[in-house]
C-alpha cells in the first residue's frame, strides 16, 4: 500500500518532495509538503483509491507520513468494502 501512495505521489507536479529521502515515517510537513499540496494529496487519494476522506480525517496527522496515509486509506477502502 505505502508504494502504492508513494508512486502516485511521486507523480503529482504540485507535490514538491524529494521521495528519495522520505521514509514511511518522515514527516511530510518537515520536508516540505504545504496545506495547498496536502489537499493535492487527499484529492489524487480519493480519485486512485476510489475513496472520501470524512471531515474528521482531514487533520495535519493524517497527512503527516507515508505511513499515517495509507493507515487512513487503508481504513476507508476496508469500509468502502
Amino acid at each position: 500500500m505505502i508504494d502504492r501512495i508513494r508512486a502516485l505521489l511521486e507523480q503529482q507536479p504540485m507535490i514538491s518532495l524529494d521521495f528519495s529521502t522520505i521514509t514511511d515515517d518522515t514527516n511530510l510537513y518537515d520536508a516540505g509538503l504545504t496545506s495547498f499540496a496536502t489537499v493535492q494529496v487527499m484529492l489524487a487519494l480519493e480519485e486512485e483509491f476510489n475513496i472520501e476522506f470524512p471531515e474528521a480525517m482531514l487533520t495535519r496527522r493524517t497527512f503527516s507520513s507515508l505511513s499515517n496515509v495509507a493507515d487512513a486509506v487503508s481504513r476507508l477502502t476496508q469500509q468502502a468494502a
